[in-house]
């Protein structure tokens, strides 16, 4: 199944909004870690981060991972077909897991102990928003540069040893004892992606 270009673009512009959402909170919560770290009260700090990580960056988490999935099934992409598109799934995987399991739960703990949090706690509220904001980052650099090209399926190893077989199995004939080599005709040129720009 794929897309009408409209709609393509209305599923990108979807995914490059919540996207741009999710790294955001993820920056906040990275700066209230740092600013209690600094000295700003956690009794005041830490329930608000408890109130984004409950209610916009878990189910931003998620949002992300379905939106990226729906275009990548609806898109030429496809979600196995392209090395960069797979990575990019594991790492929002990761991602989507750590969130939902790990973050959001220490959040809660925290706003809930406030300044009763013992220091290391608190630097895990530190460290965890980075992490994440260095595997966004990865993703979109992932999403920008699109490296390391097309997965080898087994139509197409069939189809370039075929034509290998068939490129051998033309040797040059020639018109004459003077006259030039005149061989059987080119081989069937390789195939090209064809996929366009859809995520």
């Amino acid at each position: 199944m794929r897309l009408p270009p409209t709609a393509r673009k209305a599923l990108l512009t979807l995914h490059l909004v919540t996207s741009l959402g999710w790294l955001g909170t993820d920056l906040v919560l990275l700066t209230l870690g740092v600013a209690v770290q600094r000295g700003a009260d956690p009794a005041v700090v830490y329930p608000v981060t408890a109130l984004l990580g409950t209610v916009l960056f878990a189910p931003l988490s998620v949002l992300v991972w379905l939106i990226g999935v729906a275009s990548a099934l609806l898109t030429p992409w496809g979600l196995l077909r392209y090395r960069w598109v797979l990575a990019k799934l594991l790492i929002t995987t990761v991602m989507v897991g750590l969130v939902l399991f790990l973050l959001t739960p220490n959040l809660r703990h925290a706003g809930m102990l406030g300044a009763a949090l013992p220091a290391r706690d608190r630097a895990d509220l530190v460290i965890a928003p980075a992490v994440s904001t260095s595997l966004m980052i990865i993703a979109t650099v992932l999403s920008t540069y699109k490296p390391w090209g097309r997965r080898p399926t087994g139509a197409g190893r069939a189809g370039r040893a075929g034509r290998d077989r068939a490129g051998r199995a033309r040797p040059a004939t020639s018109a004459g004892s003077f006259g030039p080599a005149v061989t059987a005709g080119p081989t069937a040129p390789a195939d090209h992606d064809r996929a366009t720009s859809g995520m």
